[in-house]
């Protein structure tokens, strides 16, 4: 049985990329229902009249063929990504994880740190009024964010401006209601709850990953060379009379992993890539006086 995870904040250049490609993706996501092109929607799949809008361009069912290739030259794309980065498109760009990220901020914000959450969620819901506005508060937020997603989307499928007035009249009809239903539930049940269980145990992208990676796959790696045999110890102490490694085993690469994983432990299909921890272990190698990259991207034969 999976335990619970709390990943503690993190901040560095991983962290600060991973932002802006959240709020970079999301500026897109969900603006571009709204911008017009030659008085329509300029990217709509109209399901009524059986057409794609792509800007100026016009697709019709029987045009299913260049959406076949644009597919194929996605998943290409991908499989190249994997093949020189690993899973770093799974850490920085894929929708499950920009939602949890989104998510998480959210929790850091109304629930506090790691630590908080934990103490939180340890209170019994009888009798804790605290429990209850906190966590009451934080679904609110999720919902909002959930039910945002869901209309946008919708929004790709219906035109948004007349989906708009429908919604505030009460008269979308079942099809608009089933993918905006869906799409909402998703976004909450996935980034809310189920998060690191969708990269480790659902998403397909994780298990054949290893089949595109070789020894020039440059992945989040741990220096165990430098970094053994790992032990605490002062900030003044000498660790080489201690014959002690650079790892100080303080464990925060371990908290601010999103998956739950130690990288200390070699590679794992379950590494999503995102850098947290090499930001992490960067900050406490500078606060130790040791030079960074203990934990860094890095190729097998380099």
């Amino acid at each position: 049985m999976d335990v619970k995870i709390y990943p503690r904040a993190v901040s560095g250049v991983f962290a600060k990329k991973r932002m802006m490609l959240v709020l970079a993706t999301q500026a897109i996501f969900y603006g571009l229902p709204w911008i017009n092109w030659n008085y329509r929607q300029a990217v709509l799949c109209d399901f009524a009249t059986y057409k794609f809008y792509l800007f100026g361009i016009v697709l019709w069912p029987q045009d299913l063929i260049y959406f076949a290739i644009f597919i194929l030259m996605l998943v290409m794309f991908l499989l190249l990504t994997s093949a020189n980065f690993g899973r770093i498109f799974c850490g920085f760009a894929c929708p499950e994880v920009v939602y949890s990220e989104i998510f998480f901020l959210i929790e850091r914000v109304i629930e506090g740190d790691w630590l908080a959450r934990k103490r939180l969620d340890c209170l019994p819901w009888v009798g804790s009024f605290t429990k209850w506005r906190i966590k009451g508060l934080k679904y609110f937020a999720w919902i909002m964010i959930a039910l945002w997603t869901g209309f946008t989307f919708t929004g790709y499928l219906s035109p948004i401006r007349q989906l708009v007035i429908s919604t505030l009249e009460f008269q979308m009809n079942e099809w608009e209601l089933l993918c905006f239903g869906l799409y909402t539930l998703m976004t909450f049940c996935n980034a809310g709850f189920l998060r690191e269980k969708i990269c480790k145990y659902i998403c397909p992208y994780s298990r054949f990953q290893s089949v595109t990676m070789g020894r020039e796959t440059k992945i989040v790696f741990y220096d165990g060379m430098r970094g053994e045999p790992r032990g605490g110890r002062s900030k003044k102490a000498d660790r080489l009379s201690m014959a002690l490694g650079d790892c100080v085993d303080c464990g925060v690469c371990l908290q601010v992993c999103q998956m739950g994983i130690d990288i200390r432990n070699g590679f794992q299909y379950m590494c999503i890539d995102c850098g947290a921890c090499i930001d992490a272990c960067n900050q406490v190698m500078k606060k130790m006086g040791y030079s960074s990259g203990l934990i860094r991207y890095a190729r097998e034969n380099k």
